[in-house]
């Protein structure tokens, strides 16, 4: 394999394993997030406009849990090689802001940002924070909901189409602690290696997709982001 500096156009595709190393838990698998909660009651449409406070009261306790958790080394090694390299671009699935907080600013969101909320009537607004500055909208009085997508939503059209077009233009496709099970990102590996991309699969575990790269290193994010030969060759 070559070094990273052969490559040009480099598209790192993080998901909830890269967040875990924060601290952040993950959504499936024993102590996940669906161990605690049942989804239908906080994390789909249909709850939201049945019980909105409940539903934000909810959000706004994941809002807690993610400012008491940092972006560790790997979040700023990927700063890093963004910062070297002008044509990084980062598709994560995460929606907890930690690739921006550790200073990434080519970050695509495909499932939205929990620091953003969404007004059906006036668009997006930003809101950091431990709690909502407003739970309806100023200018309309509509519930706001977060900016993210939940179960039964349809994708943002566009952000996927950019991701879509990253993912088809790169030459180096790195995924890193995702499984890539959830349609349509799990489609990413496949599309990247099938417009001539090299694949590289960062995970501590073998997962359905990994004999569709050309590299797997099973390693966690972190260790493999500082030491591994191929990401230290930046």
């Amino acid at each position: 394999m070559n070094s990273l500096q052969s490559y040009s156009r480099i598209v790192f595709f993080t998901g909830a394993g890269m967040s875990a190393e924060s601290g952040v838990p993950t959504y499936r698998g024993k102590g996940g997030i669906w161990d605690q909660y049942d989804y239908q009651d906080v994390a789909c449409q249909k709850a939201f406009e049945k019980y909105p406070e409940k539903v934000l009261a909810y959000h706004e306790m994941r809002r807690n849990l993610l400012l008491s958790c940092h972006p560790h080394a790997g979040h700023a090694v990927l700063t890093a090689i963004e910062n070297q390299h002008p044509e990084v671009i980062i598709v994560t699935q995460n929606i907890d802001g930690m690739h921006q907080r550790a200073g990434s600013r080519n970050v695509i969101e495909i499932h939205g940002s929990i620091w953003r909320m969404r007004c059906p009537v006036h668009g997006i607004f930003e809101d950091m924070g431990e709690t909502y500055r407003h739970y309806t909208c100023p200018h309309c009085d509509a519930w706001l909901r977060p900016d993210i997508t939940w179960f039964d939503d349809a994708m943002n059209e566009q952000v996927m189409k950019r991701a879509d077009d990253v993912v088809s233009h790169c030459n180096l496709f790195v995924s890193i602690g995702t499984s890539a099970i959830i349609w349509p990102a799990a489609g990413f590996p496949e599309l990247a290696r099938d417009y001539g991309a090299w694949c590289v699969e960062i995970n501590p575990e073998a997962t359905k997709l990994s004999s569709l790269y050309h590299e797997t290193i099973r390693l966690p994010a972190s260790e493999a982001l500082q030491q591994h030969p191929f990401m230290a060759s930046r």
